[in-house]
């Protein structure tokens, strides 16, 4: 099995490491690299330079990591942006919705189907918005669940767990799987080869690659039929729990 299949929660904490923020004329986005057990996830502090309003990304565990990070930003967190539901991409959404003051974000079609709740949660669909000079733009793409949401701010797309630079998220049956394909399909068809690719998770490669990169290395991009997609994508044999190594 190749590595970067993922989407799985675990238990227990480790240490966690602050990866260097990558910045434009416009935005500046912190990368944080925060751990629980065996299991590593990465979260984002995306910062307007002119306005110093901030979006986070799917923030979990280690909220001090977090909260230091906006800290020295000189950050104000304006919102949270949850790319899905998955345990380890909103364990801190709520605590530090409240603590920051600010909405989170998620997909209407994700709220529908997860049930999820929390104080002041904002049910979204794909009308562009603005944090500062920002501008927010969410994709509807699903596959590794019925809502989840990719977004776009200036020339970077945070994928959660849809698009990892190794492969793609887990997918429950064969039409989720063909979701999947059809969202893979409209990344390729709407971004450019510069887009910066920033993860759930990551198999080896840094966040923040360009999608250049991310087409050449991913065998799940190489493919031109929804049918062989979906039938490699679900494939038996696959592990949740063994056959991932996180980076």
């Amino acid at each position: 099995m190749r590595r970067g299949e993922g989407g799985m929660d675990m238990s227990g904490d480790s240490p966690c490491a602050v990866a260097a923020p990558v910045a434009t004329s416009r935005t500046r986005v912190v990368v944080l690299r925060t751990t629980r057990g065996s299991m590593t996830n990465y979260n984002y502090v995306v910062v307007d330079v002119a306005t110093r309003q901030a979006v986070l990304v799917d923030p979990s565990w280690q909220a001090d990591v977090v909260v230091g990070a906006v800290v020295d930003a000189g950050a104000r967190v304006a919102g949270i942006l949850l790319t899905h539901s998955h345990p380890d991409h909103i364990d801190l959404a709520a605590s530090l919705g409240e603590r920051f003051g600010c909405p989170l974000w998620m997909s209407k079609e994700e709220i529908a189907w997860s049930g999820y709740h929390a104080p002041g949660l904002v049910a979204i669909d794909e009308t562009p918005f603005h944090v500062g000079s920002m501008t927010i733009r969410p994709m509807l793409t699903p596959g590794h669940t019925p809502g989840c949401m990719c977004y776009r701010v200036d020339d970077d797309l945070f994928t959660g767990d849809v698009l990892f630079a190794e492969g793609c998220g887990i997918c429950p049956d064969v039409g989720a799987a063909l979701r999947m394909y059809d969202s893979l399909g409209r990344i390729r068809r709407e971004i450019g080869e510069t887009t910066r690719i920033y993860p759930g998770h990551s198999f080896g490669l840094a966040p923040g690659q360009s999608f250049a990169t991310v087409q050449r290395e991913n065998i799940y991009l190489q493919f031109s039929n929804r049918d062989d997609f979906a039938a490699f994508r679900t494939r038996k044999g696959q592990s949740r729990a063994k056959l991932f190594t996180f980076h």
